[in-house]
């Protein structure tokens, strides 16, 4: 997944620049083994021959040298529409290729000559999708992407042009943080200027967002995993360990010591785990190719090999997994007693498993929350669930005592009766299976709710609605008639707002230069022009976090948090701008959330108000372009002065990475609820002999076998209801905090989840039990006595 996104950026970092980069960056790259690409971009005229009507068009060249792009694939086309297809392959010398739109505005076709400065050169290739399309102003314009060795030939590159380098490096993670930091450190010296060393943290903060939340997602699937295998492991051996009371008894007899039982089932254990760790190691090995199958087509660069790493670390958890949860209930065979052969009701295992279980939970969590990479979701996850399980016990617990007060034997049903007596009958076991069920239920919740509202959330980053055009420069006396012209299109939905070019020049009534800020951002910030705007109420998408918006306040300006925070900008502050010569002042009153990966309008600086008297101002719009041919044509031939932006292509590279990272993520969420089934089943198993020699006695003193179903169903569902209501409202307060603290989204769960978890619990039990209990009436009286009594 971060290897994908690192496209926009033509590699793993780049290095930009106004002038030709020193050599000493290239050769940095090559002495840490990375791969390296030049290339040259700048705005320019393309034009049709004279031939072909002469017309020109302000485009995006760029000059690309062979062996790019180092990450991602560029996808082309022989005609317009076509869904092309990916190439490694850049323009020969004396070709173009470039952006669709680009044939009509010059009304030319494929093969036709374009003339870029003094060379002309054919039409080769129509750009469908660019990896590297970034979203500066001159990326608006559509692409011509030529040769490098072309550019000389054009003649377009003088001493004074306004040309930008980027030098583009790829290769080992560790080798592309040391050239950073490398030439972080060189620019920061001041010995080379106008240079820029972007990655995909610092270039593309969107993408960042995405792939942070993404991350941190699968980081908790990995813990719930981990936390439902210690449950599923601990009811394992506490399975086992009851299976095997009756030998140890018999080894005891013989005389066999404690210490020689216990070394026996430790060595034993020990080469189980190993063997399971080691096999959990090859299957996610395989698995791991499963994945790479799975996204081919979205992956277009290749993985790095697999390191030892997670071997290592996957064998260290299978081992963990067993000392903490397995050997605990197992090792408490040594302490049977011989006298258990003549005696069965001696010897049998402690109802500890709740403090075994505490401790384990303790050392384990003491582990996962030293490799999380995130020290809060670890927290919240790993805490979460500790004092779940304690508040499962306790309420557990309490509800078997409530349920056998509650219950009147003389009228209740038959079958009440008997369930409730077998919940009561042994209630340790009871609050352990609620608590397992729980616990694994609350995994199952948790994990879809977050799973539903995350992938939502991206989703509602580009839906299909999403504004695809962003119109600027439209003048005052044309807002009517363009908003006319875009209704007669068929658009309905459009953001408008009038934009505003301004400088700060003062906070606090005290003169700010860019000396006064350390932060390279805040320099840029200070040292051009911003883009104001005014609106007499609040954009819906905008959400007001500190302070407040109050519709047609005058001197007054909401800031975007974002640029507050970088400038020190806080509510109370009094602002002045420089717009077109005339100072304006105004006092912060509310701070703006703003979502910059939208595709709305947004501004770093609003006033709230309709109009802003004698201030210049031209117009803005964004909307979804109507899927109709010529529409950008027909709208700048009626309104020539206006720049419209195709964002087509920067949606279509945003949506790819989501549907990389949203499958992905689907991927292992469907590992998690396996797990958390698993849990399931063994924990309504977990006391199936019991069960089979309760049952057995009944039947044995007439309880018909319909009666018997019934109660089974009965204790299953109160298990389960119990469980599921536990878990859900539990989810609710771990998902809010993990939402809020962690994925940093808007989260509010619905109050139909404890009723549907209690219903799914319930199901899900039923279901677990049918399966797992379904032999238990079936099996003759006498073999279960007789296995009882061997």
């Amino acid at each position: 997944m971060n290897s994908t996104p690192r496209s926009p950026l033509r590699g793993d970092a780049v290095v930009s620049s106004d002038n030709p980069p020193a050599a000493a960056f290239q050769q940095k790259a090559r002495a840490l083994g990375l791969s390296t690409a030049e290339t040259v971009g700048f705005p320019t005229m393309g034009r049709a021959t004279d031939a072909q009507g002469g017309a020109s068009k302000l485009v995006a060249l760029k000059a690309v040298p062979a062996g790019y792009p180092l990450r991602g694939q560029l996808t082309v086309g022989q005609q317009p529409g076509e869904a092309g297809r990916t190439t490694r392959e850049i323009p020969a010398p004396g070709e173009a290729w470039i952006d669709a739109p680009l044939l009509d505005a010059l009304n030319l076709k494929m093969g036709d000559a374009l003339l870029l400065g003094d060379a002309s050169l054919r039409i080769a290739r129509l750009i469908v999708n660019e990896p590297d399309r970034g979203a500066g102003f001159m990326n608006f314009a559509p692409r011509v992407m030529i040769n490098a060795r072309d550019v000389a030939a054009t003649g377009l590159v003088q001493p004074a042009s306004r040309v930008t380098y980027r030098v583009a490096v790829a290769g080992d993670d560790r080798r592309v943080r040391e050239f950073v930091a490398w030439a972080t450190e060189q620019v920061k010296r001041g010995e080379v200027r106008g240079v820029r060393v972007e990655s995909l943290e610092s270039g593309r903060p969107e993408m960042r967002q995405t792939l942070d939340r993404a991350e941190k997602f699968l980081n908790l699937v990995a813990l719930l995993a981990a936390l439902l295998s210690a449950v599923a492991v601990a009811l394992a051996a506490r399975g086992f360990a009851a299976g095997h009371l009756d030998d140890c008894a018999m080894l005891r007899v013989l005389g066999q010591s404690q210490r020689t039982i216990a070394l026996s089932y430790t060595l034993e254990f020990a080469l189980v785990g190993l063997a399971a760790s080691l096999l959990g190691v090859a299957i996610g090995f395989g698995v791991h190719h499963v994945f790479v199958v799975l996204l081919a087509g979205l992956v277009d660069s290749a993985l790095p090999a697999p390191s030892l790493w997670p071997a290592a670390f996957g064998l260290g958890i299978g081992l963990t997994l067993l000392v903490a949860f397995g050997l605990p209930p197992v090792l408490q065979l040594a302490k049977v007693p011989p006298l258990r052969v003549i005696r069965r009701d001696l010897g049998g295992l402690k109802p500890a498993s709740l403090a075994v279980l505490g401790v384990g939970v303790a050392g384990f969590a003491a582990l996962l929350l030293a490799v999380s990479s995130d020290l809060t979701l670890g927290l919240i996850a790993v805490g979460g669930f500790a004092g779940a399980v304690a508040l499962f016990a306790a309420l557990s617990w309490l509800a078997v005592k409530l349920l056998r007060a509650s219950v009147n034997e003389a009228t209740a049903p038959r079958w009440l009766v008997l369930a409730t007596r077998q919940i009561a009958a042994r209630p340790g076991y009871t609050v352990v299976q609620v608590s397992a069920l729980a616990v694994g239920l609350l995994a199952l919740v948790l994990l879809v709710l977050l799973r539903t509202d995350l992938v939502a959330s991206w989703r509602r980053t580009t839906p299909p609605d999403a504004s695809n055009r962003f119109v600027i420069n439209v003048m005052p006396e044309q807002a009517d008639a363009f908003q006319k012209a875009l209704r007669e299109a068929g658009v309905r939905k459009y953001d408008w707002y009038p934009m505003i070019r301004g400088r700060l020049v003062a906070v606090n009534g005290r003169a700010v230069t860019p000396d006064d800020f350390t932060e390279d951002r805040a320099k840029r910030l200070v040292d051009r022009e911003f883009n104001l705007s005014n609106a007499a109420t609040r954009p819906a998408h905008n959400e007001v976090v500190a302070g407040r918006w109050t519709d047609g306040e005058a001197g007054a300006v909401s800031v975007e948090e974002g640029i507050a925070k970088t400038l020190n900008l806080k509510l109370g502050d009094s602002l002045r701008f420089d717009i077109g010569g005339v100072p304006t002042d105004a006092r912060i009153t509310s701070l703006r959330k703003v979502d910059w990966g939208s595709m709305r309008a947004n501004f770093f600086v609003m006033y709230p108000v309709a109009t802003l008297a004698d201030v210049p101002a031209t117009y803005m719009a964004s909307f979804r372009a109507p899927e109709m041919a010529g529409f950008d044509n027909r709208l700048v031939r009626a309104f020539p002065n206006i720049t419209s932006v195709d964002m087509s292509s920067t949606i279509n590279q945003v949506q790819r990475v989501l549907d990389q990272v949203i499958r992905a993520v689907e991927f292992l969420f469907g590992f998690a609820l396996l797990a958390g089934l698993i849990v399931l089943f063994a924990a309504v198993t977990a006391t199936r002999e019991e069960r089979a020699r309760e049952f057995a006695i009944m039947r044995a003193v007439g309880a018909r076998a319909s009666l018997l179903r019934q109660v089974q169903r009965a204790e299953l569902a109160g298990v389960g209801l119990l469980a599921g209501f536990l878990a859900s409202t539990v989810a609710v307060g771990v998902g809010w905090a993990l939402a809020h603290y962690v994925f940093e989204f808007e989260w509010t769960a619905t109050p139909l989840v404890p009723l549907l978890g209690s219903l799914a619990g319930a199901l899900l039990a039923l279901a677990a039990g049918w399966w797992g209990l379904r032999d238990v009436l079936r099996r003759p009286v006498v073999e279960t006595l007789r296995r009882a009594a061997e």
